[in-house]
């Protein structure tokens, strides 16, 4: 058996390469399935499922490891954003054209690019499904396909978003509503949603309502304007040393905090946020804005509801150590698609 753990009869494969640390399963020289042919399009050493910035980064780790030619990437997009300037973005203090590159233009040098999305995984056989029904073999798999937005699961959006007065940082369709929106605002309620699900960065919800603040404050609104932060959560943060910073914040600045509050309609004709009372099921309160910013619900991507490699859930069931899969041992998960105890943010550790 090769440092692996894998025997393989693929001539184009390099042994000697260890990708497993110490402690980490190694794979039966019988349990992974060895493509006949090792075409470029075929068959990969490492295969990474998402090109976002764990995907991007793992990419060019691994081919560092393996070489040249043997790692891919799938992803569909033809544009790679970085996200995080999106809250600086909606709060008008950068242009959404900085957060974008080519995806090309950042695909590590060596690294393929599969212009596809992944419509099945089947671990069993060490090979995933493409659109038009493309088979990819690989020894290794990264999974790294994030988290998926879920607008219309609020009624009323997202063709909500056609009216005036409401934004999301969130999307890349409805980023520059949100600073339109703080600059049209004139008297009223400006209210700040979070959801009942599992959000990417738990913070943002919050990091655009100060800088809407800040806004209001230099140009004179802020006394006409009575900001509300409406989260499904009992608390103001997960962590409560940040939670008991942040509570003195929004106490210094004049915020209302509604707990246990979960958006579910936007009547935005109406400019009206109907929330129902998690505490009280099936009782709702509607809410008349004059800004509105949503953050919307959130799950795994649709390819791993209910796949082999994914918990009751829908993320991927690795371990919280080591990222492995806690039962095919070359699939290995990285950041908001996973199971892993941890904020779904890069900035967790």
């Amino acid at each position: 058996m090769s440092a692996i753990g894998v025997v393989s009869s693929c001539s184009c494969l390099r042994p000697g390469v260890r990708l497993l640390k110490p402690g980490m399963h190694k794979m039966s020289s019988f349990g992974l399935h060895t493509a006949a042919r090792c075409a470029a399009k075929e068959y990969y050493e490492v295969l990474v499922l998402g090109g976002g910035t764990g995907g991007i980064a793992m990419s060019a780790r691994m081919k560092r490891k393996v070489g040249a030619g043997n790692v891919a990437v799938v992803e569909p997009s033809k544009t790679h954003y970085y996200q995080p300037l999106w809250t600086l973005v909606g709060g008008g203090a950068k242009q959404l054209a900085t957060s974008a590159r080519p995806t090309g233009s950042v695909m590590p040098t060596g690294v393929e690019w599969i212009k596809s999305r992944v419509t099945a995984l089947d671990p069993e056989k060490n090979c995933v499904w493409l659109e038009n029904d493309t088979k990819i073999s690989y020894k290794y798999l990264i999974i790294a396909l994030g988290i998926s937005l879920h607008y219309e699961k609020i009624k009323g959006l997202p063709e909500g978003f056609d009216h005036p007065k409401i934004g999301s940082n969130y999307s890349v369709h409805t980023v520059e509503k949100t600073w339109k929106a703080i600059q049209d605002f004139k008297e009223g309620n400006a209210i700040f949603t979070f959801p009942n699900t599992p959000v990417k960065c738990a913070g943002a919800p919050q990091k655009i309502m100060y800088l809407s603040e800040a806004y209001w404050r230099k140009t004179g609104k802020r006394s006409k304007a009575n900001i509300m932060f409406n989260t499904s959560l009992g608390v103001i943060f997960g962590v409560k040393k940040y939670a008991d910073a942040l509570l003195e914040i929004i106490k210094e600045r004049n915020i209302t905090v509604n707990y246990k509050h979960n958006l579910v309609e936007v009547r935005a004709d109406k400019q009206e946020a109907v929330f129902e009372n998690l505490d009280k099921p099936g009782v709702t309160e509607v809410h008349q804005y004059e800004m509105l910013h949503v953050t919307p619900p959130m799950g795994p991507p649709e390819v791993l509801i209910n796949s082999p490699v994914s918990d009751g859930a829908g993320w991927v069931d690795v371990d919280k150590e080591t990222l492995q899969h806690k039962k095919y041992p070359n699939v290995f998960g990285l950041g908001d698609c996973t199971n892993l105890p941890t904020s779904k943010t890069a900035a967790a550790v």
